[in-house]
This record gives structure tokens, C-alpha cells and sequence, in this order.
């Protein structure tokens, strides 16, 4: 692992996150979130924002079926 690397993370619309290295080109189907640093860093932000791991379709499926 190269500590000196950085990168950024990505997510997609289903709003799952990842980590990308942030002099790489981004997937198609995906966004940057404004986040980039170590491993590390981009790692903590991850754990700290998703905190719902499932698809935001899924989501969307059981709150509507919910109702």
C-alpha cells in the first residue's frame, strides 16, 4: 500500500460509497462527494456517512411497500 497516495470518494446512485484514487479518472455512474485525503481519512468519512448499506432502490421499495 502506498502511504503517500490519495484518494477521493465516490458515490453512486444508488448512494453506495467508494474509495478511489483520486488522480485516476471516475467511473462512469459515479460522483465524486467532495471528499479526498489518506486511505484513511476517506475510509473514517465513508464509515461516518453510510450508515444505511442498502441500495437506495431497495430503500425506496420498503418504505413505498411500508405505506
Amino acid at each position: 500500500m502506498d502511504e503517500n497516495a490519495r484518494y477521493q470518494v465516490l458515490r453512486n446512485d444508488e448512494d453506495q460509497y467508494s474509495l478511489w484514487l483520486a488522480d485516476l479518472e471516475i467511473p462512469a455512474g459515479w460522483q465524486a462527494v467532495g471528499k479526498e485525503g489518506t486511505q484513511d481519512e476517506c475510509s473514517a468519512y465513508v464509515d461516518e456517512v453510510w450508515t444505511d448499506m442498502r441500495p437506495r432502490s431497495l430503500r425506496e421499495r420498503m418504505e413505498n411497500a411500508g405505506s
